[in-house]
């Protein structure tokens, strides 16, 4: 399987991954490596990752804590601090190794630390690998507010190694799942066809490398998200509101960021059915294909209120006004439509009919 070339680098395959990143330690000469991981990557990812690097390098891990509630500013400090405590410098390499909350969190703290040391991510989740392994958004959330403080910075390299993938419970690969059916939703009607008429998820390299494509191809004609790379958060407007206010909720169990996508995706197909052209038919489709995949969740009004407040502090909004990825078919997006509140509402009314 061939690398994927992005802007400034590369996102490398299986074992090519392994022989590329031993190519590039054995060339950078850097000072120290720092492995960042969470319990459940050390415990499962660590030991098969580090049998595959070859030669005497000086190496660190540092553990986080595990889930979405650990991606704050409070573990980039605990990170931050101990970089400096074990001399890093800035010729030290960060590695990291996990979902979206190590890659995205890791590449953070590596960004701002001393002005900015390399790193490298090493996905180890399909969400990961599909979604956060391409585009050098790294960043972290404000409280229960989704990706509020971060940097768009590149890595050196990405390795997307897809044996990692049987580590996985069913759950987890149903969250990246859902990203994979976004990028068919978004640019590609035939491979959305082709992933819904998946019966299993074993055997996708294949599936990973196109949506890892359809990925790339969009953040290469805008890397800094001012335009066409919009695309890349239909369903995530309502979708991320959905998600925050979940974590944030006393009593209710956490959505994964997959789940609360695949709301925001049927959520934001009724709107395009009723403002961009989606046909109802392929309305009907989208959201049939959600709820075969996806356990359907129960809003109440107070829950719907809650959750529509929050869409204030999308990133995507400018000029106080609230701006929606939407579809006028399968394949055929469009960027900032505005929409009203009554629509919005509506929307839940659809996805709880």
């Amino acid at each position: 399987m061939t690398s994927i070339t992005s802007s400034s680098y590369a996102v490398h395959f299986n074992e090519n991954a392994y022989t590329l990143l031993n190519e590039h330690l054995s060339k950078a000469n850097y000072s120290k490596i720092f492995i960042l991981v969470d319990e459940n990557t050390h415990n499962c990812c660590l030991a098969p990752f580090m049998s595959e690097i070859h030669g005497d390098y000086d190496f660190e891990v540092i553990e986080i804590e595990a889930g979405e509630i650990n991606k704050n500013i409070a573990t980039c400090t605990q990170v931050w601090e101990v970089l400096s405590e074990l001399d890093a410098d800035r010729k030290s390499l960060m590695i990291n190794v996990g979902g979206g909350v190590v890659t995205d969190l890791g590449g953070f703290v590596a960004s701002t630390f001393k002005r900015g040391i390399d790193f490298i991510n090493v996905p180890t989740t399909l969400l990961a690998m599909v979604d956060a392994s391409v585009g050098g958004k790294t960043g972290v959330d404000l409280g229960s507010l989704k990706n509020q403080v971060g940097v768009i910075n590149q890595p050196e390299m990405v390795l997307v190694v897809s044996s990692f993938l049987q580590t996985l419970e069913k759950r987890q690969m149903q969250s990246g799942f859902a990203e994979m059916l976004k990028h068919g939703l978004i640019k590609d009607k035939n491979y959305w066809n082709e992933l819904k008429a998946l019966d299993s998820l074993e055997a996708i390299d294949q599936l990973i490398y196109h949506s890892v494509t359809i990925k790339n191809e969009v953040v290469l004609q805008d890397p800094t998200e001012q335009n066409i790379r919009k695309i890349l958060n239909y369903g995530h407007t309502l979708g991320h509101a959905v998600e925050s206010y979940y974590l944030d909720h006393p009593t209710y169990d956490l959505l994964l960021h997959g789940e609360a996508i695949a709301i925001g995706m049927i959520l934001e197909g009724y709107i395009s059915h009723k403002l961009t052209g989606l046909s109802k038919e392929e309305l009907a489709d989208i959201k049939a294909t959600f709820l075969s995949n996806y356990p359907k969740v129960s809003f109440n009004t107070e829950d719907i209120e809650a959750i529509l407040k929050l869409l204030k502090f999308d990133k995507k909004n400018s000029h106080g006004n609230i701006n929606f990825v939407l579809l006028n078919a399968i394949g055929t997006p469009e960027i900032d439509v505005k929409v009203a509140q009554e629509l919005l509402e509506e929307s839940f009314a659809y996805y709880k009919d």
